[in-house]
């Protein structure tokens, strides 16, 4: 598989065109913080966006709630424990979306 990430400045630019918080936008990509979500567009040595991340990311804007459920059904009956609308504890002091 070819992936080249996107850079920090078209993922700070896609928070813009979505309109979401840091906190928003960290939940789009299902990482546990504003603060985590930041480290990937900004600083001295922004992260690598990884492949899993973006394809989850662009699921949830793409597909039908139909859809992304049937998938979460899959990730179930194979083992894992996921709600999307759960809370996860905030470091940073944003509200979760």
């Amino acid at each position: 598989m070819l992936y080249n990430p996107p850079s920090p400045q078209d993922l700070d630019r896609l928070k813009n065109e979505l309109g979401l918080s840091a906190s928003k936008m960290a939940s789009l990509f299902g990482v546990s913080s504003g603060r985590q979500w930041r480290n990937y567009t900004g600083g001295e040595k922004p992260r690598d966006m990884n492949p899993h991340m973006l394809f989850f990311a662009a699921a949830r804007l793409e597909l039908d709630d139909k859809t992304i459920e049937r998938v979460l059904q899959r990730m179930r009956r194979v083992g894992a424990t996921i709600d999307l609308n759960a809370d996860s504890p905030e470091h940073d002091g944003e509200q979760q979306p």
